[in-house]
């Protein structure tokens, strides 16, 4: 027997019944959206299980780069050699939670870490940590396949007269 006690939001400015249209972007739009924020979220497998860290990140062309300073994270993401990196995925919005406008993108792709030492001081030095730890390695993300989605309001339903 379920609960009738369901966690809802509280009422407000969010309980809008305007509909919204959930338009598909593409490629080019998704990738400009996630370069204009500077958060977003990294889902990859730990322990065979899956994890997220939000992480600050920068674009270099269509690669998305990271700086992690949690060794088991890294140690998660390290493929073989000869492989093209271990599947992640890295998702930002931007959503108003009180119109419920906005976007969401996800990329999947393969990531490596970054080993070359000129590419390592530049990220290092564009790439600044947000929390309070060193964040030592560096992870490039190549995307594969990148998804996104802008949510706006749905023109007026006509009106009866």
């Amino acid at each position: 027997m379920m609960s009738e006690r369901i966690a809802r939001p509280s009422p407000g400015a969010g309980d809008t019944q305007v509909p919204r249209l959930m338009e598909a972007l593409d490629r080019g739009d998704a990738l400009n959206l996630l370069r204009s924020v500077p958060l977003g979220r990294l889902v990859f497998t730990q322990q065979a299980l899956p994890a997220i860290r939000p992480l600050n990140h920068l674009l270099d062309g269509e690669d998305i780069i990271v700086r992690l300073g949690d060794g088991s994270a890294l140690a998660s993401l390290t493929a073989p050699r000869g492989s093209p990196g271990a599947v992640v995925a890295y998702e930002a919005d931007a959503i108003d939670l009180d119109l419920h406008v906005g976007w969401s993108v996800v990329v999947t792709g393969y990531a490596r870490p970054v080993e070359d030492p000129a590419d390592l001081g530049r990220y290092r030095d564009l790439l600044r940590p947000w929390v309070d730890r060193a964040m030592t390695d560096v992870l490039r993300i190549r995307p594969e396949l990148v998804t996104g989605f802008r949510l706006t309001p749905a023109a007026d339903p006509p009106t009866a007269g």
